[in-house]
């Protein structure tokens, strides 16, 4: 099952440090940044059996939906940049997330190379596992 790796944040007089310092990047072998401009917007489903994927949103905040491939157990996690922690989305799992503010980043972690992760790679219509409602407050 998916898991967070929390973090935290010092401010003072001269800015923001984040930090997530349990985050070990001895996997990682790429990462990239995905930019929604819209609060709204959805990116999923995204998966792969042998891949495992690490979430960090660097500005803004995203709902994350992790479904287990052999389970289709659902899991659901906000993640902020005003809250710094890290989300391990597992192998054997599917991704995706929605953009909570206008302006969201978040940069995923991949154990993969770009060469392995496409020949890993699974993909599900946005809807497959309708998790997307949100109640605004």
């Amino acid at each position: 099952m998916a898991h967070l790796i929390s973090g935290d944040m010092i401010v003072d007089e001269r800015g923001t440090v984040k930090f997530v310092n349990d985050f070990d990047f001895k996997n990682v072998k790429r990462f990239y940044q995905v930019e929604n401009h819209a609060r709204g917007y959805i990116r999923a489903w995204h998966g792969h059996k042998t891949e495992d994927k690490y979430v960090y949103v660097v500005s803004g905040s995203a709902l994350v939906g992790v479904v287990d491939l052999k389970t289709e157990e659902i899991q659901k996690f906000i993640l902020s940049a005003k809250k710094p922690r890290v989300l391990w989305v597992p192998a054997n799992s599917a991704n995706g997330f929605m953009s909570l503010e206008e302006n969201t980043k978040v940069i995923f972690f991949s154990s993969h190379t770009l060469e392995e992760s496409k020949k890993d790679d699974l993909r599900f219509p946005y809807d497959k596992w309708n998790i997307w409602n949100i109640d605004y407050y």
